[in-house]
């Protein structure tokens, strides 16, 4: 047996605390823990074999994405920040889990809706992401022109963008992107959505080695490309 949490306990307190009375931390244990760990300690070692870096000695981004979806930064093959955090709502947006969002929303709407805690969590988990703002199940919707299921899928790209910028900048640049999970091994849209943009910070993504790519480990940067994907 593995704990999901495990990989994520070389998190420094300044990236595992949150800004909240401290005394919640040492009575309840309030901080992030991180989750996906098993997937993002394997896919680092793979994608550095994949890629000839040294794992112990390289900065790489892994992207878990899936209907539930998280990102670290492994810094010399370990973890030192990642998206998910005291619980797994907490950063990307998800199939039905919100991600990021203002705690303030979440209590503005559960005083004006007259909702309990325990329906506060589920609007939180099961209401929301894309699901709650497209409000369709289903990925014809987006293929269909639905305007708000673009709109979920354009958010649940650019969440994953923004986590990336955010972990190169922490860990002062990045060797490797990896994509896995169910939507990064089998979607080559959103590895385009996500790369595309990048080329700032040395990512030259290639289109034609990307595209029809499904449930295969393979390198799809281009030759050139100072980052590797």
């Amino acid at each position: 047996a593995v704990f999901d949490t495990s990989f994520h306990q070389t998190l420094t307190a300044t990236n595992f605390m949150y800004a909240l009375p401290y005394e919640y931390y040492q009575k309840y244990g309030i901080r992030k823990y991180g989750f996906h760990g098993a997937s993002h300690k394997f896919v680092a070692r793979e994608g550095a074999k994949l890629a000839g870096l040294d794992i112990n000695n390289s900065k790489i981004i892994t992207c878990h994405i899936g209907n539930g979806g998280s990102i670290t930064a492994v810094l010399n093959g370990k973890s030192y920040d990642t998206s998910m955090g005291f619980s797994p709502v907490d950063g990307l947006v998800m199939g039905t889990r919100c991600g990021n969002v203002d705690p303030s929303a979440v209590t503005f709407i559960g005083e004006k809706e007259q909702m309990s805690y325990a329906e506060v969590n589920n609007m939180l988990n099961k209401q929301s992401g894309v699901f709650g703002v497209s409000g369709v199940s289903s990925d014809k919707a987006y293929e269909e022109g639905n305007p708000r299921a673009i709109l979920a899928r354009d958010m649940y790209c650019l969440r994953i963008k923004k986590f990336v910028g955010e972990y190169a900048a922490e860990m002062g640049g990045v060797d490797l992107i990896v994509f896995t999970g169910g939507v990064g091994e089998n979607s080559p849209e959103t590895r385009k959505e996500v790369c595309e943009g990048l080329e700032f910070m040395g990512v030259h993504f290639d289109r034609k080695i990307n595209e029809g790519l499904r449930g295969e480990n393979k390198i799809i940067s281009a030759a050139d490309s100072k980052v590797k994907v």
